[in-house]
Formats: structure tokens, sequence, C-alpha cells
């Protein structure tokens, strides 16, 4: 089983549609009891056994694929059940060891026209994207006001009743003042995590020559924070120069943005807030993760790209850090 290097099964699950490359969209319409994902997970099967997203620890995933490559050729959606929760399935097959229930629906997007326009209003911040099918095969999408509905035939495979909804939230949003040595990484994880992740970055010897992040801005922090819609949930800071971070901080200073995150030692932030206005303060520490970044060891960008993205997923999902 080969994973895809790309980021979300959604944007994935765009392109293909466009592509019509025979893949399946397979959709966690409901759980019950211990399960390795919940309802709304998504995973993309390809024909040559490739996939992006993950529904289990990968020993559903075989027979997954399998049903995957049935739904392509029959062109209709399919539904299955996999359900672990007897004790059987502790000590049998493949040994999954989860005492739980997983209730899919297969989707070949080669049937599902203008899929892309819906997921790609959903990336842009339009809203939620809500799923919904009917056991007759009628499969709606829609995100703010881009919707689409499609009749599919049932295939006669299906071992459970199509009919379910879903409901996934907007991508998170981040906005990355300044580039440097741990850049690359940091946006590569958090797209992975199903960040819509912008830079913002004037200096062109950070400009990459290849696709990086969902957007790149060679704008002053003024004027990105200006024209960034929907505005970002979280905003880091962290562009190895001093007069560039006290110009973003500055900049994010006026704004609602609940995280701020400043790389760098304390003894840099405090010569920071020397700098700027004291009016400011009160509104930036209220909102300052400074240094950015959990503790987990090590050194080096690759150490440091991974404590940002931790301490961001941690916020995001409410965790403590």
């Amino acid at each position: 089983m080969r994973m895809s290097v790309h980021r979300h099964p959604l944007e994935v699950s765009a392109r293909a549609s466009e592509a019509g490359d025979g893949r399946v969209l397979v959709v966690v319409v409901a759980t019950e009891g211990s399960t390795y994902v919940r309802q709304g997970a998504m995973a993309v099967f390809a024909s040559d056994d490739a996939q992006t997203g993950w529904l289990s620890g990968g020993c559903l995933e075989p027979e997954i694929a399998r049903r995957a490559r049935h739904a392509v050729a029959g062109g209709g959606l399919d539904a299955m059940d996999i359900d672990t929760r007897d004790d059987e399935d502790l000590l049998a097959g493949s040994a999954v060891g989860c005492r739980g229930r997983l209730h899919l629906a297969l989707l070949p997007l080669d049937r599902l026209p203008g899929w892309s326009q819906v997921v790609q209003a959903w990336w842009q911040g339009a809203g939620p994207l809500s799923l919904r099918l009917t056991g007759e095969g009628t499969v709606s999408a829609s995100a703010g006001d881009a919707a689409r509905t499609w009749a599919l035939p049932v295939a006669t495979s299906a071992t459970a009743d199509i009919a379910g909804e879903v409901t996934v939230p907007p991508p998170p949003r981040v906005a990355i003042f300044g580039a440097g040595p741990e850049t690359r990484m940091l946006v590569a994880w958090l797209r992975q995590l199903g960040w819509h992740v912008t830079v913002v970055e004037r200096r062109a010897r950070w400009v990459p020559a290849d696709e990086v992040a969902d957007d790149w801005r060679m704008q002053s922090p003024d004027e990105a924070l200006r024209t960034l819609h929907p505005a970002p949930d979280a905003a880091l800071v962290m562009h190895h120069h001093f007069e560039h971070d006290r110009e973003a901080l500055v900049a994010l200073a006026d704004t609602a943005i609940p995280f701020i995150g400043l790389l760098g030692p304390v003894r840099r932030r405090e010569d920071l807030l020397r700098v700027i206005p004291h009016a400011l303060h009160a509104s930036l520490l209220s909102r300052l993760h400074s240094p950015i970044g959990l503790k987990l060891g090590g050194q080096g960008p690759e150490a440091i790209a991974l404590s940002i993205a931790a301490q961001l997923q941690a916020w995001h999902h409410g965790e403590s850090a």
C-alpha cells in the first residue's frame, strides 16, 4: 500500500475528480466503539493501491482498497461495515485489536463532476462542507454558495445502508510571517494536518522554486493582513530578523487573531517589546505564545518545525500543551 505525498484527502479528491483517474473517496459516515478514526474521516484510494489518508492502523486498508476498485469498475456508490467488536477479531485475521465498528461510504470520483468546485469553496473558507447520501444513491454536497447533487446507482456489493450525513468544518488557517530554514518542513506538516497555510515573506532569497504554501505573498504584514480573507486563526512571526519581526508584531496587535506565535528566546521577545509602543503590549501579550514551540528536545530546523506544528495543533484542538 503506497501513501500519497499530498496533504488533505479532500484536496486529493478534488484533483482526482477533475482528472477522472479512477480514484474513490471513502468517507466514515458513522462509528461505534473504539475506532482509529471518527465520523467525517476520509481517505482516497487509487487503482494502483496508492492512498491518501488512513482509516485504520493499516489493517483494514487492503479490504477497503479492494472494495474501492470494485466501486470504480461498477461506477456506483458502495457502502460497507467493518465490525471488530467480537472477541474473535482480537485474535483472528489481521488481528486489528480494536473493538469498534466503521460505517463507510465509497464514492467513485469519476462520477461526481463539479465536486472540485465544492471542495475549493470549502478550502477557501466559504463554510463547512456538508455531504449527504441517500439510500437511493443521491449524493449532495455544499460549501457556502457552492452546491452540487448527483444521482448514482447503488452497487450490488453494498453491505450497509448508503444513507448518511457528514459535516467537515472549514480548515484551520495560519499565516506565517517570515521564512527560514524550518519553513518548508513546517508548512508541509501543517498542510498534511489539514491547515490552510499562507506565508508572508518579501525577501526574494526565501521564495521557493516549487509549491510550498497554499498562498505565498511578497507583501508587508500590513498589506497582507488587509487582504487575507477569511482572517487566519493563528499567526506565526519567524523572520529571523529583528526589524521584520517588530513590524509584523505591530501589525498583528491591531487584529483579533487569537494565537500569535513568536520564534526566538525570551530575551529576544523582551527586546522586541521594548521597541514596540507600550499601548500595544496588552493586546499582544494576551495572545502571544513566546517562545513558540513545545519543548520536545533536539535542535536544528527539523526539531523547531516539529515543535511549532505540535503546539499549534494542540492549541487548535483545545489540548493543554
